[in-house]
């Protein structure tokens, strides 16, 4: 289009914009800017946050607060640009406070605004600015109509701050739910360990013929190593597959491989392991480890070990925990030997701490 003469416009440029922030490409993100301010046009409403959501897919934010700074006529999509841009990017507390600038400044909030706003609230885990976002959530329900996102992230948010028994009256009032609504809800009860909560949400969901989705069964399986319920998540893993054709990937595995470990099915978890379609991380390493320790499994801990320390040789968690392993067992120059490894490789123990061994 452009060797062909004919100048981008406000119309053009925020969807090519767009494409260039799925790009992740920097370099190619400044060129786009400076097409923009050659056009006159970097100041428009969706050029403008077309411009600041590219910055922040580039992990960018001060160049994407330098456009929304400079603005002279902020509209709401902008605004809604910078507060998404922040809360997506892990920086919530950025993305509260120009919530509160916007508001401050006259400017009334959307769905898309409220959405936003209370994930950045979940990832402060404040309850009572939780309240306060609900309100207007409510507040915005008599203006326009609230969609079923928007009330998931209230619950999202609730069940963050840990309050699930307001999440569960949010969800309960909903006149639509869809399959986040009640992953949600699953999540929500596994993260504070509420298993039975967790797997009644599930089976009701089941009943009402919604389709769990992959992240459902991440909360499903959280939830069954939460409650010790070893045939339950056996049951639910092979549901995923069979049922729903849903391939597990490295958290369903590393759900499994905790709850094996932790009921002492240690030869179990190994066999899953190696039959794994894709490498174990250090997450599913540290389960089976701390597993080896809560049992005194000597031979499993050696195992395990030595594929965790292929990962990251620098750990000396390892070495502590198999340490412990062969302490128990009274195997002391094997004890003796993991200290002279870790003397020799310089690696230091703070006192009554193992990182490895708080995973139980």
């Amino acid at each position: 289009m452009s060797r062909a003469g004919v100048p981008p416009d406000r119309y053009t440029l925020p969807i090519a914009i767009k494409a260039v922030g799925q790009a992740y490409s920097l370099k190619t993100s400044i060129q786009f800017h400076g097409v923009a301010i050659c056009h006159g046009v970097k100041n428009d409403e969706f050029v403008e946050s077309g411009l600041i959501n590219m910055y922040v897919k580039n992990g960018k934010f001060a160049n994407a607060y330098k456009v929304f700074d400079e603005s002279p006529e902020r509209k709401l999509g902008s605004w809604n640009a910078i507060i998404a841009g922040f809360a997506q990017g892990g920086r919530s507390k950025d993305a509260i406070d120009m919530f509160l600038k916007m508001r401050r400044s006259g400017v009334e909030p959307d769905g898309v605004t409220m959405v936003s706003v209370t994930s950045a609230c979940g990832g402060l885990g404040d309850l009572k600015l939780a309240l306060q976002l609900h309100k207007c959530v409510l507040q915005l329900k008599w203006k326009e109509k609230v969609d079923v996102v928007m009330m998931n992230s209230v619950i999202d948010m609730y069940g963050k701050c840990g309050r699930m028994d307001f999440a569960y009256e949010v969800f309960s009032k909903m006149d639509h739910r869809n399959v986040s609504s009640w992953t949600s809800m699953i999540v929500g009860y596994a993260t504070h360990g509420h298993a039975n909560e967790a797997m009644e949400v599930f089976h009701a969901m089941v009943e009402d013929g919604v389709r769990p989705n992959h992240v459902t069964f991440v909360g499903v399986l959280s939830a069954c190593v939460h409650g010790g319920m070893v045939d339950e998540g056996k049951h639910c893993f092979r549901m995923m597959k069979n049922m729903y054709g849903i391939e597990p990937n490295v958290q369903h595995y590393g759900c499994i491989a905790d709850l094996l470990g932790r009921a002492g099915l240690l030869e179990e978890a190994k066999n899953m392991v190696q039959a794994m379609p894709m490498k174990p991380n250090v997450v599913i390493w540290g389960c089976l480890l701390a597993a080896s320790e809560r049992h005194n499994d000597v031979k499993m801990g050696e195992w395990v070990a030595k594929h965790f320390l292929e990962l990251e040789p620098w750990n000396d968690g390892v070495y502590v925990v198999l340490s412990n392993i062969y302490a128990t067992r009274d195997m002391w120059e094997e004890v003796e030997k993991m200290r002279k490894i870790m003397r020799h490789r310089r690696l230091a123990k703070l006192q009554g701490y193992s990182s490895l061994t708080s995973l139980s």
